[in-house]
């Protein structure tokens, strides 16, 4: 056995000790949208500290820590603060928890973020529905040995995030009215926010938010077999001729603004699932 594969088995088995679900879905919640864990009822609670080989959050609003329990008529596996590149943890420690959560027996991963906007379509505190991604990280999850048993060696990325589930959230937020863009997220690495010549080049690329997260998560789900639904929050405008200089603050607020929205967009794609 890999040494991934035993350190993905010591944190199911520490998980399986405080939790007998199984989960059918998996989600990560990203800045400021820890609140979808609320919604999450008959929940474990289990701290990444008491998760062996688990990083610790280190940014504010991620509340580090594993809810078991149901949500939308499902069975769900639900992370409240992601870990991130620019934290200093390796692409590995980075994705593990997902690796974790397809081992406890998640199928399905829904993702979400806080992005800035490079679409000049796209205003403040609006949703994006991720349909592809760019990675600028300058690294892949996937570098190193490869476990034929955990997924294959070249993984094919064509439809990062599901079809499927782009059509779903599509059609349960117009359900709900609630308005939602689609579009190609870009990652960075951070934690510097990125110059205007950046967002020009980004634009031109064809991305349409930019974050420092999702996309490594999203690549370790894909190399398992895992559906993919990812979402962003636009929390700022980065449109080079009228930038401002933008504030985590400001970004926290935005996100926290528009939470509930997407949190009951993220529910009713669980129900449908």
């Amino acid at each position: 056995m890999s040494e991934l594969r035993n350190k993905i088995e010591e944190s199911v088995d520490l998980i399986k000790s405080k939790s007998t679900l199984r989960p059918d879905v998996a989600i990560i919640l990203g800045t400021g949208l820890g609140a979808l864990g609320d919604e999450i009822t008959e929940r474990t609670v289990i701290d990444y500290a008491d998760i062996p080989h688990f990083p610790l959050s280190t940014v504010e609003s991620h509340h580090g820590k594993l809810l078991l329990g149901h949500l939308g008529g499902k069975n769900v596996v639900a992370m409240q603060g992601r870990f991130h590149f620019y934290e200093g943890y390796s692409m590995e420690q980075i994705t593990l928890p997902v690796r974790v959560m397809k081992f406890l027996g998640a199928k399905t991963l829904i993702v979400s973020n806080a992005a800035g906007g490079l679409n000049p379509n796209f205003r403040k505190g609006d949703i994006m529905i991720i349909v592809d991604h760019i990675n600028l990280l300058g690294d892949n999850p996937l570098i190193g040995p490869n476990d034929e048993n955990i997924g294959p060696r070249f993984p094919d990325m064509s439809e990062p995030y599901s079809n499927e589930l782009v059509n779903m959230a599509m059609k349960a937020a117009l359900d709900l009215k609630i308005r939602v863009e689609r579009g190609v997220f870009a990652a960075m690495a951070g934690p510097s926010l990125e110059t205007r010549a950046e967002y020009r080049f980004l634009r031109m690329i064809g991305a349409d938010a930019v974050g420092m997260s999702t996309v490594p998560e999203d690549i370790v789900a894909v190399h398992m077999g895992m559906k993919v639904c990812g979402f962003s929050i636009i929390t700022d405008e980065c449109f080079p001729d009228s930038l401002v200089p933008a504030r985590v603050e400001d970004i926290i607020r935005v996100a926290n603004e528009v939470q509930p929205k997407l949190t009951e967009v993220m529910k009713a794609v669980v129900e449908r699932i």
